[in-house]
């Protein structure tokens, strides 16, 4: 029986880097993945489907620079947006594998070993891996859990991703549907709705359970994304509850019921169900390891991705926390940090920057005005539209804003942010480093940054905390404002 420092399940993202991390250690490490190395983050998720959103951009853009012109929109055949998604997740998964196949080479020292194949416990160090028929054991004193998740499904609904869809299923589609329903209005869901109201070859509803989408986030985000979205054509049933979605083979159909008691059958070509996801779990026989669920039993549980039985560890989506890549990633280098190196430091979850590939797109870290009024905390914001930012005029691209949220002393420490528009996955990051390294909001007001950039749109709202503005709140009350929120009561900071 082979042994091995360290062995990861999973092959995604998280698993990926918990592997590499603990090659930079020198351990012998063993990586096992059932299916294809890069899981969700290339293959039916953040790759592909956020290649799919930029080609659908660009579409969209084309045709809404044309379309006062009184020129026929543009339109890309299906086949040739696949094509694109192909050779973009071709690309990453070449470098994967070539990446796998070089470390595992002599004159690389045989740094990984790589096991096609499904793992389960045998015990709290072994681990069986099966393939074809073929069964291996291994032996691990460190073992990592990043088997990741999968599109939840609905209960007596025919999954079948060709006609009833999950995230798994897009690339199963030959064209563009007539007409789909998006079951579902998270973030997944919306994005999905953007997509595919971008091309504008489907007519989308999206089942709104709440009385708008994106309920987590503020509703001046919901309310911009919501109207760009009906603007391009998609009907949003808000506080609606699905009462049933059949799958009839070529056609699909579902009806609503309303608060007012009223109800509504529509019939649609495709539907997609973007409900959340489940971690792949059930077969890694975690009681033979004597490894323990959550307290919700519905994810692995783990204190600071350590599971009840301390040399194994949790991360990704099956630890049930935030499931991004970028946050699996780093779930899973803290566990490896935590097995072989002297990391004392819990992980910290709150300056993790977000994206929403929306219409315009949508970024945050930190909290948000609604959870600083439920949790009673008193902070100051600033808000700046995108319409006196230089470069968004440039661009063309003045519909968003930023908005940052800051202690209301006058230290004015940074609580969050939300960057809504063109580059605003980019413009984010300024702020998560500030709130990482705790520095005070005047060290952003001092930089020199480029310009044109989307970047001094965030220099400004500090400058309008500080009363040092190039524009006036007080005289632009419809694109600035900087206020105090106090027990849920905004009032104005003037500013001259």
């Amino acid at each position: 029986m082979e042994k091995f420092d360290l062995i990861v399940i999973g092959g995604g993202p998280a698993g990926y880097a918990a592997a590499m991390r603990g090659i930079d250690f020198g351990k012998r490490v063993c990586l096992i993945e059932k299916d294809r190395v890069g899981g969700a983050g290339v293959y039916n998720g953040a790759l592909s489907s956020k290649t799919l959103w930029e080609i659908s951009q660009k579409i969209a853009s084309v045709n809404d620079t044309i379309s006062g012109k009184g020129r026929e929109k543009f339109h890309l055949a299906w086949d040739d947006v696949m094509a694109t998604v192909d050779e973009a997740v071709f690309e990453r998964k070449f470098q994967y594998s070539c990446h796998l196949k070089l470390l595992q080479t002599e004159t690389m020292n045989k740094l990984l070993t790589y096991e096609r194949g499904s793992a389960s416990f045998i015990s709290p160090h072994e681990l069986e891996i099966t393939q074809n028929g073929e069964k291996t054991v291994i032996s691990g004193s460190n073992i990592i859990i990043a088997s990741g998740s999968r599109p939840r499904k609905m209960p007596n609904v025919n999954v079948d991703e060709q006609t009833v869809l999950t995230s798994d299923g897009i690339e199963n589609l030959t064209d563009y549907p007539k007409s789909l329903v998006i079951v579902g209005a998270g973030v997944i869901g919306c994005e999905y709705a953007t997509i595919f109201s971008n091309f504008g070859k489907t007519k989308v509803y999206l089942i709104d359970r709440a009385d708008r989408i994106l309920p987590f986030e503020d509703t001046d985000i919901s309310n911009i994304v919501s109207e760009n979205l009906e603007e391009k054509g998609v009907t949003i049933h808000h506080n609606a509850q699905l009462e049933r979605l059949e799958n009839l083979g070529n056609e699909v159909e579902y009806e609503l019921s309303y608060p007012d008691g009223s109800r509504e059958v529509i019939r649609v070509e495709k539907a997609l169900l973007s409900i959340g996801r489940v971690p792949n779990i059930e077969t890694l026989s975690l009681e033979n390891a004597g490894v323990l669920m959550s307290k919700r039993g519905q994810h692995i549980g783990d204190d600071d991705t350590v599971t009840n039985v301390p040399h194994i560890y949790a991360v990704g989506d099956v630890s049930g926390r935030i499931a991004l890549v970028n946050m699996g990633e780093i779930e899973a280098r803290h566990a490896v940090e935590r097995a072989f190196g002297t990391i004392r430091e819990r992980l910290s979850y709150d300056n993790v920057c977000t994206i929403m590939f929306l219409q315009p797109e949508v970024a945050a870290v930190g909290i948000n005005e609604m959870q600083c009024i439920e949790k009673n905390i008193p902070v100051k914001v600033v808000k700046i539209d995108y319409s006196v930012i230089a470069r968004a005029i440039a661009m063309r691209k003045t519909e968003g804003f930023f908005k940052i949220i800051v202690t209301n002393d006058s230290e004015m420490h940074v609580l969050g942010m939300r960057a809504v528009g063109e580059h605003a996955s980019t413009a984010i990051q300024t702020i998560g480093l500030i709130m990482k390294l705790g520095l005070p909001i005047h060290v952003i007001a001092e930089l020199v940054h480029p310009h044109p950039s989307i970047a001094e749109g965030i220099q400004e709202c500090v400058r309008m905390l500080l009363n040092r503005s190039l524009f006036k709140s007080s005289v632009f009350k419809d694109k600035l404002a900087c206020y105090s929120l106090v027990d849920g009561v905004k009032t104005p900071l003037e500013r001259l």
